[in-house]
């Protein structure tokens, strides 16, 4: 891990103190945590040039996430890190599975301070919520709407001993624990838009086919789930066929659900029209699991028609800033983002009882 976030480093000859070794360090930590600035860093000679263009920045930034998932040996260290040190590491992945439901838009390069959403017939969106206030959910009406582009932040405080006595593998848990936060925290703000569901569009429990199917059949569980499904995409297409998605019975659905229930929505995706035969399926629609821990409800999912007015704008990538506070002998990182989004046609989805 080390080797992969300070490739040919020689530690040795490292000075914190020497402002020219401390900017090439502070550009290597930012380039760990994927901000597109370092390739303007004079100070920064590992990185190469990839231009202005921004899918090559990103291009790059993939990879370094997959070299990432790597693992770290006392071998890795600098030799003047203690023997002794022996630990592997493994990169925690942050939860990205509602880009799948929403139409994600990269708008870092635009002067805007949000978007407009036409033709909203019915929708929600969320306002940022400082600490200890209450959440402040908004329906949308009406021809047109606007969506703003909140500010987010976290900060982190690095003690200076910490590059005193050259303990790089806690500063680099710090980085990895820094940049995993930042994106979970953005995950959260839409699968909470998800969870602000109006319960108009909450579908019940289906009774099983056939209707004498008894309570004790191996079947009976999966077979009611599967029609919960079914009606859920069933009305989902007749409620926004005259919206312009283009929506039709060979549509493609996402079915978000939390961890706890994955076991048994993959057995109802599964079931056949009877306990003994798969050869005809109960599922009559496209169905795309996506997975989560993030959801607050743990006894419920929903069926999606993805994008179309599921909206978020990427407005700033997590970008930090550094700085030392002589009082608390540390080095502060702040780091930022910005985006918006919205739910501007709550057709689009519907929330699924188990019970």
């Amino acid at each position: 891990m080390i080797s992969s976030i300070f490739k040919n480093w020689d530690w040795s000859k490292f000075r914190y103190d020497d402002p020219d070794h401390k900017a090439r360090l502070t550009a290597q930590l930012k380039y760990f945590l994927a901000l597109p600035d370092v390739f303007e860093n004079p100070f920064f000679k590992g990185v190469p040039e990839f231009g202005k263009e921004r899918k090559e920045h990103f291009d790059r930034v993939d990879r370094l996430k997959a070299q990432l998932q790597g693992f770290t040996t006392a071998a890795d260290f600098p030799g003047s890190q203690l023997p002794t040190i022996q630990k592997f590491q493994e990169v925690e992945y942050y939860d990205d599975g509602w880009q799948m439901a929403f139409d994600v838009k990269d708008m870092a390069y635009t002067r805007r301070n949000g978007f407009a959403m036409l033709n909203i017939q019915s929708g929600i969106t969320f306002n940022l919520t400082p600490t200890g206030d209450k959440a402040l959910l908004y329906q949308m009406s009406g021809d047109r709407e606007f969506v703003w582009f909140d500010r987010y932040s976290g900060g982190l405080s690095w003690d200076r001993t910490l590059f005193d006595d050259e303990e790089w593998l806690t500063l680099e848990d710090q980085a990895i624990h820094f940049r995993n936060e930042a994106f979970r925290s953005r995950a959260a703000v839409y699968y909470a838009l998800i969870e602000a569901l109006p319960a108009a569009q909450n579908v019940a429990w289906q009774a099983p086919t056939p209707a004498a199917l008894l309570v004790t059949d191996r079947s009976y569980e999966a077979v009611r789930d599967a029609n919960t499904m079914n009606l859920a995409a069933q009305q989902i297409i007749l409620a926004t066929q005259n919206s312009g998605y283009g929506v039709n019975p060979q549509s493609s659905f996402i079915v978000l659900c939390p961890l706890q229930l994955r076991g048994r929505l993959k057995r109802a995706l599964d079931i056949g029209l009877d306990a003994t035969s798969n050869a005809v399926k109960h599922i009559d629609y496209t169905f795309q699991t996506v997975v989560t821990t993030m959801l607050a409800t743990t006894n419920v999912y929903y069926v999606i028609l993805p994008r179309n007015k599921m909206k978020v704008g990427l407005r700033m990538d997590l970008t930090s800033f550094t700085d030392f506070d002589m009082l608390s002998y540390s080095d502060s990182q702040v780091g930022w983002m910005r985006h918006g989004g919205a739910i501007g046609d709550v057709q689009q989805l519907r929330r699924c009882a188990i019970a």
